[in-house]
């Protein structure tokens, strides 16, 4: 090698980017950017994974649902079946119910009728307990039997004093009342054309049950106040009714308004302030007023001594009016004031009448005895009466 040659190698300038340095950098650039692609990959598959696995469990929720889904599964089959049978009369689907031996039973009554499905019967059941009857301040109870039972103890129980060492004398021994409520048949007959059964946007189940709550609601509230108990429930006012001051079990205590058919001239809000408390304490603190809507008029004119009003509205909606701080129920089937006529009640209901029924509602189609129209015979079983008579007063509108 020449001197020339080394003095051109040896000046070379080390700095300057030399190939193989080049490429190695050019491959790491790359790698850098084929890494991003896939790490962005990989997050965008995760993502997915994750949805996949939020709709699986969300799934798996709703079929694990046991309450509300498992509730809807049971009841809608007997829904479907019943609407079929009311715009067609086809029973197959219900008699397939009865066969297979599901739940809701559906099962035939003896003398013909399926029962209602459960959503028709409870906005039934919810119109009954709304309407203004002794239905709404009584105590309801559900048989399976054809009547019911209730003991009473209405006597004092006897209890003494006693020391330590001394012999204990014996205590009165309660006097127990059964009083036995049968139940009756209680039935409406709604009928409409089966024209207008076919057309499918007829609410058949909707106008069932408007139709069968009507009737039941105005039958019931009747015969809960005035009925005979001839094939019907006995209602309160039908019991004897004897003054306070002689009352004995089996009947009924009422208070004189002091004027034959009208209330005092003088003092006419005593005759409501003796009626508080011709009731027992122990019935005050749950007890009602009962009255038609007539009568109402008249004593929420009524003042105090001091001139305020004895009648208060209430403020809330669906909350009912107040006298002398008591509830009042207003049941049209209360009689008018009139020469001497029990136009108020006052007592606590949910001890003193009971209303027993059974809880299934059966509907008959018959297409045959109105045609052109159908006729739908719905029954139900209920029964009613005093169940215990100290817990009810009334007021008299009579001289004594």
């Amino acid at each position: 090698m020449t001197k020339t040659e080394t003095k051109s190698r040896v000046g070379t300038d080390l700095s300057a980017p030399q190939p193989m340095a080049a490429d190695v950098k050019a491959a790491f650039a790359g790698f850098m950017n084929d890494f991003s692609v896939f790490q962005a990959d990989i997050k965008v598959k995760y993502q997915q994974q994750e949805e996949r696995l939020t709709m699986l469990d969300r799934k798996t929720m709703t079929y694990n649902r046991p309450a509300l889904s498992g509730a809807a599964v049971t009841e809608a089959p007997h829904q479907k079946a019943f609407q079929a049978y009311l715009r067609s009369g086809d029973d197959d689907a219900l008699r397939g119910l009865v066969m297979e031996g599901k739940a809701m039973s559906t099962a035939v009554a003896a003398d013909g009728g399926y029962l209602v499905d459960p959503e028709t019967s409870a906005a039934i059941l919810g119109v009954l307990r709304a309407t203004s009857s002794i239905r709404a301040i009584a105590n309801v109870v559900n048989v399976e039997a054809t009547s019911f039972d209730v003991l009473v103890d209405h006597s004092e129980l006897g209890a003494g004093w006693a020391t330590e060492g001394a012999t204990a004398g014996d205590t009165d021994t309660p006097q127990i009342e059964r009083i036995s409520i049968p139940l009756h048949e209680l039935s409406a007959l709604p009928r409409a054309s089966q024209r207008l059964l076919d057309d499918s946007a007829f609410d058949i189940e909707g106008w069932l049950a408007e139709r069968i709550a009507g009737k039941f609601a105005r039958s019931e509230a009747a015969a809960f106040i005035g009925g005979d108990g001839i094939d019907k429930p006995k209602g309160f006012l039908t019991h004897p009714s004897v003054d306070n001051d002689l009352w004995s079990w089996g009947s009924i205590g009422y208070v004189p308004t002091g004027a034959d058919g009208a209330f005092d001239m003088s003092d006419p809000a005593d005759a409501i302030v003796d009626l508080v408390y011709a009731l027992g304490a122990g019935y005050r603190a749950n007890a009602s007023f009962v009255m038609n809507s007539k009568t109402a008029g008249a004593v929420r004119k009524m003042k105090d001594a001091d001139g305020r009003f004895l009648w208060a509205d209430s403020l809330a909606a669906g909350e009912p009016a107040r006298l002398m701080g008591y509830r009042v129920l207003i049941a049209e089937d209360m009689p008018d004031i009139g020469s001497g006529a029990t136009a108020i009640a006052f007592g606590d209901f949910g001890a003193g009448y009971t209303v027993a029924e059974r809880p299934d509602l059966r509907v008959l189609r018959d297409p045959f005895s109105a045609k052109p129209h159908v006729l739908f015979y719905a029954t139900k079983r209920v029964g009613g009466d005093v169940s215990d008579f100290a817990a009810i007063k009334l007021l008299k509108f009579s001289a004594s």
